[in-house]
């Protein structure tokens, strides 16, 4: 074991947490030579003898060197060196027991990340493995977690995203003693280089007005996005106001397929293969103009009967109509929160066997854990994106950097 004097030495280097508890800080330097030195205590046990004893020169064995291993610690990665012996039958208990009590816990998580409730993880332990796991100890392990969460929910972002798309789920989380319907907002963006990222789950306690937004959008910008050029959402309440004070230059693009959808709803049944192939005329127009002339058209033909289904076209079209602005490419990507939806739809997997969080905190652990299974299958770049990223250089040529 490190001697007293070894351990003052150790802790006189310390300057700050990362010191003491970083991947190379104290408690990993002090973990990885206790390890080691019952390793050699171990070994010594099996040989018969120790370390530099002089019978073990005439032993039919005799230690033979030693290799690194990593292990995995609460305070991180450990590398530590195991010794070996000359004939190779040396299997420590330790680095076993040690390797099993990680897989363990690798597995509890991973079921946990699949929305399997705690009841359930203990009972499949228990009918795969025949290992008993209370449920507080599988609490306990997905826990550990959480401080990944904050890490990753507070990570330095991107200083720009060409595109980002905004949308939310609804999970049922207690609070003060009751089950509330919570708006959990999402915010999905695509930097310069073409690749995706979620940056950031936000649960909405107070409702989606532009006091909320304003909370999201400021945590973006505190950790370095300073520049967003288009922003994608589905009619979000109070959100105009929120970006306006917060990125000012960013445009906006309501969500097409959202808008056909609210619309249709006031169309009778009878009507709506009709009216749906004279409004395609309107958002599928290769231009502002044709398409302000298809809504006019429209209007003449629809509007005595659907007077509220066309009136959500012409009230929203600024929004509506951002898209025409760009070429096809990049219209293709913002004309939907397609691919925002495609996360949700992940999230919904998962979140759909609870019942109820029994926290806030509970229900981030959750969404940050799928995010990163569903995340990790997101290598390729967005299809087209050299075109995409020359044709948003020439846009926005005053804000791109060269």
């Amino acid at each position: 074991m490190p001697s007293a004097e070894e351990v003052q030495a150790e802790l006189s280097k310390v300057e700050n947490i990362d010191d003491f508890f970083g991947r190379d800080g104290v408690v990993a330097r002090l973990f990885a030579k206790t390890l080691e030195e019952m390793l050699e205590t171990e070994l010594s046990a099996e040989l018969g003898y120790d370390k530099y004893e002089s019978q073990g020169r005439n032993s039919d064995n005799s230690r033979n060197g030693k290799r690194p291993k990593q292990l995995r610690t609460p305070n991180g990665d450990v590398t530590i060196q195991v010794p070996r012996d000359r004939n190779g039958d040396f299997q420590s208990r330790l680095l076993s027991d040690q390797q099993m009590s990680n897989q363990l816990e690798d597995k509890i998580i991973s079921l946990y990340a699949k929305g399997i409730s705690t009841r359930d993880i203990q009972e499949t332990l228990q009918d795969l493995y025949g290992i008993e796991v209370s449920p507080a100890t599988v609490s306990k392990i997905t826990d550990k977690v959480w401080s990944l969460v904050e890490d990753w929910q507070n990570r330095p972002l991107a200083s720009i995203y060409p595109i980002i798309y905004l949308d939310g789920i609804h999970l049922k989380i207690r609070r003060d003693g009751k089950v509330e319907n919570t708006a959990v907002y999402v915010v999905l963006g695509i930097d310069l280089n073409g690749h995706r990222d979620v940056l950031g789950h936000w649960v909405g306690y107070g409702g989606e007005g532009s006091n909320f937004w304003l909370t999201v959008l400021s945590d973006l910008q505190a950790r370095g996005v300073e520049d967003v050029y288009i922003a994608c959402v589905d009619g979000l309440t109070g959100f105009m106001d929120a970006i306006e004070s917060i990125f000012p230059k960013t445009a906006v693009q309501r969500c097409i397929v959202h808008q056909i959808r609210n619309s249709m709803r006031f169309v009778a049944h009878k009507d709506r293969r009709a009216f749906a192939r004279d409004l395609k005329a309107v958002y599928r127009a290769p231009t502002r103009e044709l398409a302000e002339t298809a809504l006019l058209e429209l209007s003449e033909l629809w509007g005595e009967r659907y007077s509220v289904a066309i009136r959500s076209w012409e009230s929203n079209w600024t929004d509506l109509s951002t898209m025409f602005e760009y070429p096809k490419d990049v219209r293709r990507l913002i004309y939907t929160t397609n691919a925002i939806e495609n996360y949700n739809r992940q999230i919904r997997k998962v979140t759909k066997t609870k019942a109820a969080f029994p926290t806030a905190e509970a229900a981030r652990k959750l969404l940050f854990l799928t995010n990163r299974r569903v995340t990790a299958k997101w290598t390729a770049l967005v299809q087209d994106w050299t075109t995409i990223l020359n044709q948003l250089a020439i846009r926005f040529e005053e804000r791109f950097p060269l």
